[in-house]
């Protein structure tokens, strides 16, 4: 009851609630800005109660409103150390638009490709004044106690968030549970083009089996509900 995965089709934020705030975990597209306003109200909240936003990683579907977002209502926006680089664009961990065409011969990859263009994927995003988590190895003083879990390997700083008090972990594109370029549904990896280093993605995935809660949201498909040993087991 005090969390919320919202699905926007080819991508998912969260909205944890404490009260009369808001913690909001990554930002969808560039294009969904008012659907992330639209999301906050309702749950029966006003954008103006966002305490702050946390990203799991830089990619342009998890970061495209944030910067927009958190002027326009004046919250902070926090990510791992080894992210805020990522979130700056000093550098880019993200599949290249070669890497796409190299898969476009997988079904629902040309479908997809053309869709998310209609979301601002081929927008240059950053969010300048993102900053690092301020108290990494436990609950942070945000809405919700989100507890930060190290996932690195989708990019170089990917994180997970342990939401202990609702049994929930989000756990961003470390596993996904749907995809528009999967056939398979339920707990799974993303192809290989979108990790910066697959083999590590695989590797820290597992750090989410050991986790006390049994509902886990990602950055796609719905949510799952069960044992996270199973989870990543399927995946």
């Amino acid at each position: 009851d005090k969390v919320f995965l919202v699905d926007a089709g080819h991508v998912t934020w969260t909205l944890i609630v404490d009260g009369d705030s808001v913690t909001i975990i990554d930002a969808g597209y560039p294009a969904h800005l008012e659907a992330v306003e639209d999301s906050v109200r309702a749950i029966g909240r006003a954008p103006q109660d966002i305490a702050a936003m946390l990203i799991t990683h830089a990619h342009v579907d998890h970061i495209g409103c944030a910067a927009a977002l958190s002027q326009k209502y004046s919250f902070p926006v926090y990510a791992s150390k080894a992210e805020v680089p990522h979130a700056r664009r000093d550098y880019l961990n993200q599949a290249t638009p070669g890497q796409v065409l190299g898969n476009l011969w997988r079904p629902g990859v040309l479908k997809w490709s053309l869709e998310i263009m209609r979301e601002g994927a081929m927008d240059k995003v950053s969010v300048p004044e993102i900053k690092p988590f301020v108290s990494p190895d436990g609950p942070l003083d945000l809405p919700g106690n989100p507890i930060p879990v190290a996932l690195p390997g989708h990019t170089r700083g990917h994180s997970g968030f342990l939401l202990k008090e609702s049994g929930v972990v989000v756990a961003g594109d470390s596993i996904i549970t749907g995809h528009a370029t999967s056939r398979v549904k339920g707990p799974q990896f993303l192809l290989p083009m979108f990790h910066y280093d697959e083999p590590r993605a695989h590797e820290t995935a597992r750090r989410l089996a050991d986790l006390p809660a049994d509902v886990m949201v990602t950055g796609h498909g719905p949510a799952y509900r069960g044992s996270l040993h199973d989870a990543v087991d399927e995946a």
